[in-house]
């Protein structure tokens, strides 16, 4: 009875493990890391999956805030020198939809891509 009661203790411990390893890469295709740098978005185009939510992680490396800023997006948030912030998107219909630093809007310019 012992075998039995350890045998599904380690097949159920197995089993978890199995769990979560499949969890995080689904997890982490669904955050997106946009580098702010040089007053630029970097990548400056972003392809996520329409019609699903996904957070942009938004990594301001510069001395200097920034504001990521997008109408289509309905997103307006500062992001402090050399800070970092979380943005929920979406779902998006498959389309572009443009942001941009308006602190720095000749240079800081991007575009997210839903499809």
């Amino acid at each position: 009875m012992r075998r039995v009661s350890l045998l599904s203790a380690a097949f159920g411990i197995a089993l978890s493990g199995a769990a979560l390893i499949h969890a995080v890469p689904a997890q982490a295709a669904d955050t997106v890391t946009i580098v702010i740098k040089d007053h630029k978005f970097e990548p400056a185009e972003v392809r996520i999956p329409a019609n699903k939510r996904v957070t942009l992680l938004v990594d301001n490396q510069d001395a200097t805030s920034e504001e990521f800023e997008s109408g289509e997006m309905k997103v307006e948030k500062i992001v402090g020198g050399r800070k970092q912030i979380k943005v929920m998107v979406g779902p998006l219909k498959p389309g572009r939809y443009p942001f941009f630093g308006e602190f720095h809007e000749a240079t800081a310019q991007g575009v997210v891509i839903a499809e």
